[in-house]
């Protein structure tokens, strides 16, 4: 580790879920620690498209003074260096008809879908999306992870998203299926990318991104692949510690 000043050029981003923790856990001891040694070294920031009270169960309710950007529901609450920058809401941009309609529909098609279990919560409400869940957001870690095996084999999410595509074509929505259980409705171009508009005033000449959501149609996809960053795929903590230790130590 370096005693020399922060190198305040470069930016670290990173993915939450599958990247700095594995998915919906809390962040371990070594991460945590790991991420404060980097700070040494460059600026760090989170990208996430859960609500910052899921980032924070996850990171740590410190999170915003831990890192210096934290980037909730893609950017769309965004924390600067320990400060609420801005806040955007679907509910404006989309309208309240439009959004009825989709909620309505998204109802409709999940129950006709037959699954081993369904819980609840199965539309949430965040300031920039709308996440929608075939099993509902308040199922058991196990009936998670028997819904994700299902869905691997059975393509429960990427129908449902395929279809929904074609009912609100040109209606300007995105579509990006991430984490287990899940996939997030946004207005086109407030995926992850969202973010680098805000940090374009701040300059930085070099932006790595840290994401294990990175093909296409996963929600790291837009944003690693954008030319403004430096993309970094990883598949678990344990490998992005590793690539972070490779580049900057």
């Amino acid at each position: 580790m370096s005693d020399g000043p922060v190198d305040s050029s470069t930016l670290c981003l990173f993915d939450v879920d599958g990247t700095l923790t594995p998915a919906r856990q809390p962040v371990t001891a070594d991460v945590a620690e790991f991420l404060q040694k980097l700070r040494s070294e460059v600026r760090v920031g989170v990208v996430g498209g859960s609500d910052l009270d899921k980032i924070k169960e996850q990171l740590g309710t410190d999170v915003i003074q831990r890192v210096d950007y934290v980037f909730a529901e893609n950017g769309l609450v965004a924390y600067r260096h320990g400060q609420l920058h801005s806040i955007q809401s679907i509910q404006a941009h989309m309208g309240e008809e439009l959004l009825q309609d989709f909620i309505n529909f998204c109802l409709n098609y999940m129950a006709t879908i037959k699954l081993p279990r369904k819980r609840g919560t199965f539309i949430e409400f965040r300031n920039g999306m709308l996440n929608v869940s075939p099993i509902g957001r308040s199922c058991t870690p196990e009936e998670r992870k028997e819904f994700y095996e299902l869905d691997q084999k059975e393509k429960i999410r990427e129908k449902f998203v395929s279809v929904l595509r074609e009912e609100f074509k040109g209606k300007g929505l995105s579509f990006s299926i991430g984490g287990q259980i899940s996939f997030d409705v946004f207005p086109d171009g407030w995926d992850k990318r969202y973010c680098l508009g805000i940090l374009e005033k701040d300059n930085f000449s070099t932006i790595h991104f840290f994401g294990d959501k990175t093909k296409p149609g996963g929600n790291d996809y837009e944003i690693y692949s954008d030319p403004r960053t430096i993309g970094h795929e990883v598949s678990c903590p344990e490998e992005t510690l590793q690539k972070c230790q490779q580049l900057f130590f």
